[in-house]
């Protein structure tokens, strides 16, 4: 029974999983059409002018499509570059070797090599990922034919099939649906308003709570403002001109959106008309946003004589202030950014690199050897696989090849059931159409969404387009079906053998440390009461990235450790992430309560300081322990008094009474961060 539980639970899980990253999300079926619309170019062109790889020109299709203009067009110039360099290097390598296949073999291993290291050094890594690609998949085309002018044809047509599809690509993201960042920095920021003036207006009629925000919400926001603040400033050149001025915009609108999250329960101690005023700056805000017109704060929440109000309140009027003075200000004439290096600046000097492009190589030989061996030629994808699932970390290199099994085996199921029942009734490319797009908007839908599963997406189409448009009339063949799969199994199935015996890179322990960091940031930002603007949004940052690093560690082979060692430290990590979330949200809460504090009410700013400071040499003990492989680590427990209160006056008193509820929710929160219990000392899934 307790099995049967587990299974179910691990169901229910997996399904959650997939309709939240399956939920409709703004711009994705943006993503979705103008994918759709390409590829049915694509392969009406493909089929009527009979250009060979139609599979291959898909895959572009999808790899170039990006969420806005400016990063497609980035793509699209690094792909064009890559294959060119790719095809240009093969046949320099068929020329010089082609009567010598140990030379051959020998010499492109070599580039798949250099270029496998190039992928994690360079900065246009994804060039030389092509390379890589198009180098060992030469390598079976010359075992399809002993003629060296066909061959060069074979090579030469791959250099088409995939420069058109990007041309295809970049003018249909041109013209029809273009996302610019511009536009979509500005509805987000638009939209985060809105919810902010929603939630102002529901306070002010005293329908506290219909509108809710959770830190996983602000986080999101935050993050999603930042990510368009740098797709604007590479597209617009006046966002360029004027990078200084929209950080501050979109800090503004952050600091809003956050305060937001945290506005009291009534409207006591807020003067009249100011939560009118602040949903009025909100709209001024909004229109300067849509118009490019200077914002100017309401005179309402300049003249506040009336001090401590909550700090929510206070927080959003300060931000309006600090805008309205900076967009007040004369531009600066910034100056432009000094060109980045090539190379990450430790290409050199790290062996991690090396043994990367070693290992990548290793397995792309040994699924190059199997293929020979047993010459199976439906199998090329084995040597194909050994690249494409190789990442920095073995926890990314397990989530890409279970993305591409899984795409792989949904893809394969579709293509089947099209061949027994759809392909028998097609007569003309209007219903090679309606059968192909359905199944193309399915994996532009999948690889539209998160890093977690947009690789799937693509993996579903690429396999699909293997098995039933690689010839230029019907197929019915299913051992093409089944020569892929196997080849795709076998050659993840090689790459993660490889990875996680040889130099395993392992991020369990950098996820600990990088966790340790977090907090201490965290801890000094409390201490020294940094800018509001930067510190928050640099933390959220922070801890998306450990998120990110926590979920890949999640999927890292667990030979090493005990299923329930595993199990255990990734509790813990789950734990410590959501509980620091949490803590994040009730900091931002305190820190607008401890500035909203009335100015010369000397008690009220001691005993905020003192409270940080107790949670910051708390966060710092426990990020000590965290990081130094403690056996247990618990955060202490801190403890405070409000004798100070006795001091203020009755109107400071009630500012002081909110801070002092702001305080001990976040001591509350760090108190009862769980204890750590690193998996060394695990044995059976026991803790000793």
């Amino acid at each position: 029974m307790a099995t049967a539980d587990v299974h179910s639970s691990g169901l229910r899980r997996f399904s959650r999983f997939l309709v939240d990253e399956n939920r409709a999300q703004p711009g994705r079926a943006n993503v979705m059409l103008r994918c759709v619309f390409a590829c049915a170019i694509v392969i009406t062109i493909s089929m009527t002018l009979q250009v060979p790889f139609l599979a291959l020109s898909l895959l572009v299709v999808f790899y170039v499509t990006q969420s806005n203009v400016v990063m497609t067009r980035l793509v699209g110039v690094v792909f064009v570059v890559g294959v060119t360099v790719a095809i240009g290097s093969a046949i320099l390598v068929l020329k010089l070797t082609f009567d010598y296949p140990l030379l051959r073999i020998l010499l492109s291993a070599g580039l798949f090599f250099v270029s496998a290291y190039l992928m994690r050094v360079a900065k246009i890594g994804a060039a030389f990922f092509i390379v890589g690609i198009v180098v060992i998949y030469v390598q079976s085309f010359v075992d399809l034919t002993d003629h060296a002018e066909a061959l060069i044809r074979i090579v030469l047509w791959v250099w088409v099939a995939v420069n058109y599809a990007i041309a295809i690509t970049l003018l249909i993201n041109t013209l029809c649906l273009p996302a610019e960042p511009v536009e979509q920095l500005e509805d987000a920021m638009l939209g985060q308003l809105a919810v902010t003036r929603s939630a102002l207006a529901h306070l002010e009629r005293g329908e506290r709570g219909v509108v809710e925000l959770n830190a996983r919400a602000i986080q999101d926001g935050t993050l999603t403002l930042q990510r368009l603040l740098r797709f604007a400033t590479m597209r617009d050149a006046n966002y360029r001109r004027r990078q200084a001025f929209h950080l501050a915009r979109v800090a503004t609108v952050s600091r809003l959106y956050a305060a937001a999250a945290h506005l009291p329960e009534s409207m006591a101690n807020i003067p009249a008309g100011v939560l009118h005023a602040l949903g009025g700056a909100c709209e001024r805000f909004a229109h300067a946003i849509r118009t490019g017109e200077r914002f100017t704060v309401p005179e309402r929440l300049t003249n506040i004589v009336d001090l401590g109000m909550p700090g929510a309140v206070e927080e959003m009027r300060e931000a309006f202030l600090a805008f309205a003075s900076r967009s007040a200000a004369p531009d600066s004439m910034e100056t432009e950014q000094e060109e980045q290096r090539f190379l990450v600046p430790d290409a050199f000097s790290n062996p991690v690199y090396l043994q990367f492009a070693l290992k990548t190589l290793l397995a792309a030989m040994v699924g190059y050897l199997f293929y020979l061996a047993t010459g199976w030629q439906g199998i090329h994808t084995i040597m194909l696989s050994s690249l494409i699932v190789a990442q920095p970390s073995l926890g990314a290199t397990s989530q890409r090849g279970i993305l591409r099994i899984g795409g792989a085996a949904l893809g394969s199921a579709i293509a089947l059931a099209m061949v027994v029942w759809v392909v028998p009734r097609l007569d003309g490319i209007v219903g090679l159409l309606l059968m192909s797009l359905p199944v193309i908007a399915l994996g532009a839908w999948i690889s539209a969404g998160s890093e977690r599963i947009s690789y799937a997406g693509t993996q579903v189409m690429f396999t699909f387009g293997l098995a039933l448009l690689g010839q230029f009339a019907p197929t019915t063949n299913l051992t093409e079906i089944r020569d892929r799969i196997v080849g795709i199994l076998l050659g993840v199935a090689i790459s993660t053998v490889v990875h996680a015996s040889i130099w395993p890179e392992a991020e369990g322990e950098a996820l600990r440390q990088r966790v340790g960091a977090l907090l201490r940031k965290l801890a000094t930002s409390l201490r020294q009461q940094e800018d509001a603007i930067s510190a928050p949004n640099a933390l959220w940052a922070e801890l998306a990235d450990c998120e990110a690093m926590a979920a890949r560690v999640a999927l890292e082979p667990g030979w090493q450790m005990g299923e329930g060692q595993r199990e255990g430290f990734q509790h813990h990590v789950q734990t410590v992430l959501a509980q620091t979330r949490e803590i994040l949200l009730a900091a931002g809460a305190f820190e607008a309560e401890r500035r909203s504090q009335p100015n010369g009410e000397g008690s009220a700013q001691r005993a905020a300081a003192i409270w940080a400071t107790t949670v910051a040499v708390s966060l710092e003990g426990y990020a000590s322990n965290l990081t130094g492989g403690q056996q247990s680590v618990h955060a202490p427990a801190p403890v405070f008094s409000d004798d100070e209160a006795l001091l203020l006056t009755d109107a400071a008193k009630r500012a002081y009474d909110r801070l002092t509820a702001r305080a001990t929710r976040l001591m509350g929160l760090v108190s009862t961060l769980p204890a750590w219990r690193d998996h060394q000392f695990f044995d059976n899934g026991i803790a000793t």
